[in-house]
């Protein structure tokens, strides 16, 4: 911003250079909904699956009891393909566009890659069963967590 363009009334001196200040980023709230919402929609035929399907149910010797890093393994190998897919396609995944927000790349503001997709989920992972990582959304002002800041993008209101 030049200072004779604010002198001479050509621009507000209060608005922000960049315009990523301007987006108007997802609160918590929508993504807390939107996660849930992917979570019965993508996840839990997922976990059916693996239980009944792969494993002998949930106790016994051939259950998910006794063998829950395959189960784990079996279920978020699946699960992340599909949120990958769904975010490097259509920028959205399902709890996504029901509550319409969009995940972007921050360079481009165009819809994640598939490399960003993956960085995006692998620390969503890494956050989620770390939890005290799940905090750091609270502590900034654009409201990105982990994932976000690792994987360069942005969940905005679409």
């Amino acid at each position: 911003m030049r200072w004779r363009d604010v002198k001479q009334k050509k621009i507000d001196p209060k608005s922000p250079d960049d315009p990523k200040e301007l987006r108007d980023y997802a609160t918590l709230y929508e993504r807390f909904k939107a996660f849930m919402t992917d979570s019965f929609l993508l996840a839990m035929p997922i976990f059916y699956g693996v239980i009944y399907l792969v494993f002998d149910g949930l106790k016994g010797s051939g259950g998910v009891e006794s063998h829950r890093l395959e189960a784990w393994a079996i279920i978020l190998i699946p699960l992340g393909a599909l949120v990958v897919w769904f975010l490097s396609q259509k920028g959205q995944t399902p709890g996504m566009k029901a509550y319409e927000i969009r995940a972007i790349e921050n360079q481009s503001d165009e819809k994640p890659s598939v490399a960003s997709a993956f960085l995006r989920y692998f620390f969503f992972n890494i956050a989620f069963f770390s939890v005290i990582l799940l905090l750091v959304p609270l502590f900034r002002k654009d409201r990105r967590g982990v994932q976000d800041l690792f994987s360069g993008t942005s969940i905005i209101k679409a």
